[in-house]
């Protein structure tokens, strides 16, 4: 038996946005695992779904966590398992396109390797033209 979902309202994400957003990330790779998709930087996860699911799960910290639950119960919710390391479970058809892309960006920071993470935000020096 199939479960039906509500139908997402146009500002809300669906999942072949929210895998666009997580492969966008520098790095970033899917890797199908336990019959989900996961999304990895160097071989750590950051996120994961399914494409005919209605939650995803997204890497956090506990304070963020504690803050998404608090803010919006019926959107965000303590992941199982892995909740206590942060992981929070995000109902798509409830989340609003700009929140999922920080929530994204937010938990590839929190994966990638340090390095990484600099090299998208740290610029190069310009080169110095010759003959100065």
């Amino acid at each position: 038996m199939r479960r039906s979902y509500p139908e997402p309202d146009a500002s809300a994400v669906r999942y072949s946005e929210f895998r666009t957003l997580c492969l966008s990330m520098p790095e970033a790779e899917e890797v199908e695992t336990w019959g989900e998709a996961t999304f990895r930087v160097r071989g750590r996860i950051f996120a994961m779904g399914a494409a005919e699911g209605s939650t995803v799960s997204v890497k956090a910290s506990l304070d963020d966590q504690s803050g998404l639950v608090e803010m919006d119960p019926k959107t965000f919710s303590v992941a199982a398992y892995t909740g206590r390391f942060g992981w929070v479970n995000v109902k798509l058809y409830r989340l609003r396109k700009e929140l999922g892309a920080t929530l994204i960006k937010n938990a590839w920071e929190r994966t990638a390797p340090r390095r990484v993470v600099r090299k998208l935000y740290v610029s190069r020096p310009a080169r110095r033209r010759a003959g100065r």
